[in-house]
């Protein structure tokens, strides 16, 4: 059964940093496209980062956009996300996942019901 293991959350400052990795196990994922979600108790999974099976494209929400940078390495079939300049509005459990489909040109516009494998999540707390 495939897994997604997500590590490297924690507790920070603002304006600190943290990088988060996303480690599938199973089977690589080198033909579907990865992204992050975040959610708070109470609040629906909010969209952060996605990035292509082939890493050619990304894409942010508007609140992260020039703070996160999505990633991947092939060779150890992982993916981060490198969260800069972190906010007290970052504050979530960070979930890596999986999108459904297979050698998508791109990833912009996807819903949470386009990802059929998430990982256990991480958490980030943002102090002010």
């Amino acid at each position: 059964q495939v897994q997604l293991v997500a590590s490297g959350g924690g507790m920070v400052q603002a304006g600190g940093s943290l990088r988060l990795s996303c480690l599938p196990s199973g089977r690589n994922f080198d033909t579907e496209s990865m992204g992050w979600w975040r959610q708070n108790p109470g609040k629906d999974r909010e969209f952060v980062a996605a990035i292509t099976w082939n890493g050619q494209r990304t894409d942010y929400a508007d609140s992260v956009r020039g703070r996160f940078t999505i990633s991947r390495d092939t060779a150890k079939n992982t993916v981060y996300l490198q969260m800069n300049n972190l906010k007290p509005g970052d504050t979530g459990v960070y979930y890596c996942a999986k999108e459904k489909f297979t050698l998508l040109p791109r990833v912009c516009g996807l819903a949470s019901n386009d990802y059929d494998y998430w990982g256990q999540g991480t958490q980030v707390t943002v102090s002010s």
